[in-house]
C-alpha cells in the first residue's frame, strides 16, 4: 500500500467526487495518479460500447504510461465513489520515489500483477475459453458494483457483445456457475456467492 503522507498530499493531492472523469481515452496527459482512498473504474470504447477493463482501489495507480511514452490516454478513468489521489508529473514522481523507495517497489509489484492478468486474458482468448472470459468479466463487474448484484439480462447482453459470444452461450455458462454455487440468481439479479471459486475459473493453467 502507498501510505498517505501529509507532505505528499499537500503538494500532489486531489479530492474528486463520485462520477468524475479523471481523463478520457484519447486525451493528452503528463500525469500519473496513485489512489489514496476510494475506487475508480478503467474502461475503453469498443465498437461504440463501454468495456470495463479494471476496478482500482487504495494503493493502486493509473496513467503511468504518460510519464514514459507521452502518448494519448488509452482508456477512460472514472471515479466510482469519492476518491483521494496523488497526481505526479515525471519530475514529481522521480523525486517521490527517490525519497520513498518502498513506493517504487510497490509499483513494480503491481505492474507485474497487471502483466499476469493480461497473460491470463490472452490464454483464455487463445483457447476460446468462454468460461474463463466470462469469469474474468464477472469478477470485474462485481468489483465495480461494490457488493451489489448485476442485472442478469444486461450482463448477458454486454458479455455476448463484448466477448463475441452467443447470448445462449453466456446464459449457459452463468447457469453453470449458479449450479456450482459460484453465483446466485435472485429476482433477475446475479449475486456473487463464491469469490474464490470465481477466481479459480478466471485463472487459467499455464501454457
Amino acid at each position: 500500500m502507498v501510505p498517505v503522507e501529509s507532505e505528499l498530499f499537500s503538494r500532489f493531492g486531489q479530492d474528486r467526487q463520485a462520477g468524475t472523469v479523471i481523463f478520457k481515452e484519447g486525451d493528452e496527459g503528463d500525469q500519473m495518479f496513485i489512489i489514496q482512498g476510494g475506487r475508480v473504474k478503467v474502461s475503453r470504447l469498443i465498437g461504440g460500447k463501454e468495456q470495463l477493463l479494471a476496478v482500482l482501489g487504495k494503493g493502486d495507480f493509473f496513467g503511468e504510461m504518460a510519464l514514459v511514452t507521452r502518448e494519448r490516454r488509452t482508456a477512460t478513468v472514472t471515479t466510482l465513489e469519492p476518491v483521494r489521489l496523488l497526481a505526479f508529473n515525471q519530475e514529481g514522481f522521480l523525486g517521490m520515489i527517490n525519497k520513498n523507495p518502498k513506493i517504487a517497489l510497490n509499483i513494480i509489484d503491481k505492474l507485474c500483477r497487471r502483466l499476469s492478468n493480461a497473460n491470463q486474458h490472452l490464454r483464455h482468448l487463445a483457447r476460446k475459453d468462454a468460461r474463463g472470459l466470462i469469469a474474468m468479466n464477472l469478477r470485474l463487474g462485481f468489483q465495480a458494483a461494490g457488493g451489489r448484484g448485476l442485472e442478469l439480462e444486461r450482463t448477458v447482453e454486454e458479455f455476448a457483445r463484448n466477448l463475441e459470444l452467443e447470448p445462449g452461450q453466456v446464459r449457459g455458462v452463468l447457469e453453470e456457475f449458479e449450479r456450482s454455487g459460484i453465483v446466485r440468481l435472485a429476482s433477475g439479479s446475479l449475486e456473487l456467492a463464491d469469490e474464490a471459486g470465481l477466481d479459480l475459473i478466471s485463472e487459467p493453467l499455464g501454457v
